[in-house]
């Protein structure tokens, strides 16, 4: 489901931007390469805040992400980024939730994105 070149972005630290897509406003906010848990075909992000982000969800769970990092290859110099479309849910509880909770004491929820295309 992942490439390779996406997996190894993952390795490295950069800015991921996580926009909702059918909500009015459009909600933005950022989180880190680092704090990405891979699943098969989801990734689970740590929340503490993104509560605009929650109530976008609620209107339309379609959720894109961009992230990257100058640390990787790109196919024109150094520098690789991708977006990632998929769908969107908090989870308050849960073998995931405890994982990531037992990582990032401070979290909340997670937010779990359900992987459509990268």
């Amino acid at each position: 489901m992942f490439p390779d070149k996406f997996l190894e972005v993952l390795q490295h630290e950069g800015v991921v931007s996580i926009i909702t897509l059918g909500a009015t406003p459009t909600a933005v906010t950022n989180t880190w390469n680092s704090y990405i848990k891979q699943g098969t075909d989801c990734l689970y992000i740590p929340a503490a805040g993104m509560h605009s982000i929650e109530e976008g969800l609620a209107l339309d769970n379609q959720l894109k992400l961009t992230l990257g990092s100058k640390e990787v290859e790109g196919t024109v110099g150094p520098g690789a980024g991708f977006h990632v479309t998929g769908q969107g849910f908090f989870l308050t509880e849960g073998s995931i939730f405890e994982e990531m909770k037992a990582t990032f004491p401070w979290l909340t929820r997670v937010l779990e994105v359900k992987v459509q295309k990268v």
